[in-house]
Parts: structure tokens; C-alpha cells; sequence
């Protein structure tokens, strides 16, 4: 797996121009929303992984087209390695030289585990929430997000939700959670389709490699973040435990989880706050 630094970033360097916050005093972390989501729409569907959590420094940040940050019509902006870029270049500018936990659901935690394999020294440890479709899985789920791109371009972003919305699958989705479109503009969204289309994880002999701590976050009976790959992953990587929600309340005990896995490591390591 080879990670180039996106060329879509802007003269300043990778990740450039992204819309970002961080939040809290402590232990680097770094957090990564999904496919079509945005840090606003994670918060509004309970999936801020580190939200209400003490001892955390968070950088937080909207992918590239996604929520407030620049967009491009190109796919290639979009795909898991060159948005394994733009997280390399904040981390270097944000937290220079500091090896960081990182926390993502879906394409988060995709990019998480590309840019992992592309500079595993960069993280202290991973925690993967809900992984994408990958490897055999891939290939038909590619085929739905090249529908979706094809769809969005004639219908727009909004009217493409609607005409698509059906009630979540997996019993741990809480079934009253807001209904909200992607949170990405009518000119992009159709190439963050086809970016996530040409894109898959590294390979399992590349995963297999990783021997940072990992804290896997799955549920189940769900067709786009399938509870198989998630438990593929727990055997492959070295270092990992896998959790898996079955009610919207386990996914609400989520963030603790995440900031006792992160202490626990903290603690064992004696790693010292950020300067």
C-alpha cells in the first residue's frame, strides 16, 4: 500500500485549508468521521467518539469536501490514501513529532489504517470504529457508490437522501436519530462516491503488521460496515480487542470506551501531556 500525500491539498501542504477544532488538554488524539458525514452530523448522531472525555487533547476535522472544508469535483481527492494524506500533513503541522491515538468510524477508519501502514510510528494507538466493506466485500459496495455518484449528479444531494433514506438495519442504530443528508455539496459528493469507489484497505499481510494497540468498534447486521471485517481485523492485528454494540445504548457507552482504552495506555507508557 503506498500512501502519496494528496495533491488536492493546497500550497501549504497536506491537509491545508481544513476545517478543524481542537478541544481539551492532554493525551494527543485525533478524530475521523465517515463517508458523507462531517464532524456537526457525528455529534448530532451520537458518533463523537470522544465527546465529554477528560485527559484528551482532540483534533477534530471535516474531511476533505466534506462538512466546512474545500471540496474538489475530482475523485481522486477522495480516495482513502490521498485522505490518509491530508491526516499526515495535520498531524504534522498540529502535533509535530508527537505519536498520536487514532479514532475514526467508517472512512475514518479507513484513512486511519492507511495512513497507519504508510507511517505506523505516527500513532500510539488505533481504535476503528465500524470498518468499511474491504477486500472480497469490496467490490459490490463499489458498485453501489458508483450508482449513488451517478444519482446524486442528476437529482442533487437532498433530494438523493430522501428518495434513498431507509430505516437503520442494526439494532445498536437508534431508530429515532435524526434523519440528516450527507454533509457534503451537490459538486462533490458524486466524486467522494467514486474516490470511496476505487478505494480499499491495505492488504490483510499489510494489517497484519501493525503492532500499535487497536480497540475495535463494530455492530452488527449491518450491510456497509459488516461485523465480519471487523472481526477479520481482530484476528489480524497483533494488538486488538474487538467490541461490538448491540443497542443504542452500548453505542452511547462508546466514548468511555474509547478514553478508558486511551488511559490505560497513557498510564502503562507514561507518555507525557502534549507541550
Amino acid at each position: 500500500m503506498t500512501t502519496t500525500r494528496s495533491a488536492h491539498t493546497g500550497a501549504d501542504g497536506d491537509g491545508a485549508g481544513l476545517a478543524r477544532d481542537l478541544r481539551g488538554v492532554g493525551t494527543p488524539v485525533v478524530q475521523l468521521h465517515g463517508l458523507s458525514s462531517s464532524r456537526r452530523r457525528d455529534e448530532l448522531w451520537g458518533l463523537d467518539l470522544t465527546a465529554g472525555r477528560e485527559g484528551l487533547r482532540v483534533l477534530r476535522y471535516d474531511a476533505r469536501g466534506h462538512g466546512r472544508s474545500p471540496g474538489s469535483p475530482d475523485p481522486a481527492a477522495y480516495t482513502w490514501p490521498a485522505l490518509a494524506g491530508d491526516l499526515l500533513g495535520l498531524l504534522d503541522e498540529v502535533f509535530p513529532g508527537r505519536a498520536v491515538h487514532g479514532v475514526g468510524t467508517s472512512m475514518g477508519t479507513a484513512t486511519l489504517l492507511t495512513a497507519a501502514v504508510a507511517e505506523p510510528a505516527r500513532f500510539a494507538s488505533l481504535t476503528l470504529g465500524i470498518p468499511p466493506t474491504a477486500w472480497e466485500r469490496r467490490a459490490e459496495q463499489s458498485k453501489l457508490y458508483e450508482l449513488g455518484a451517478r444519482q446524486v449528479a442528476r437529482w442533487g444531494v437532498a433530494r438523493w437522501a430522501e428518495l434513498t433514506h431507509r430505516p437503520p438495519t442494526s439494532p445498536a442504530i437508534d431508530p429515532d436519530r435524526p434523519f440528516l443528508p450527507p454533509d457534503v455539496a451537490d459538486e462533490w459528493l458524486p466524486a467522494a462516491f467514486r474516490g470511496a469507489a476505487a478505494s480499499d484497505l491495505p492488504s490483510r499481510d499489510e494489517v497484519s503488521r501493525l503492532t500499535m494497540p487497536v480497540l475495535l468498534l463494530a455492530w452488527p447486521d449491518d450491510a456497509s460496515h459488516p461485523l465480519e471485517v471487523a472481526a477479520e481485523l481482530a484476528g489480524l492485528l497483533p494488538d486488538a480487542r474487538l467490541e461490538v454494540a448491540r443497542s443504542p445504548a452500548e453505542v452511547e457507552a462508546w466514548p468511555r470506551a474509547v478514553s478508558d482504552f486511551i488511559e490505560g495506555l497513557t498510564d502503562e507508557t507514561g507518555a507525557a501531556p502534549p507541550r
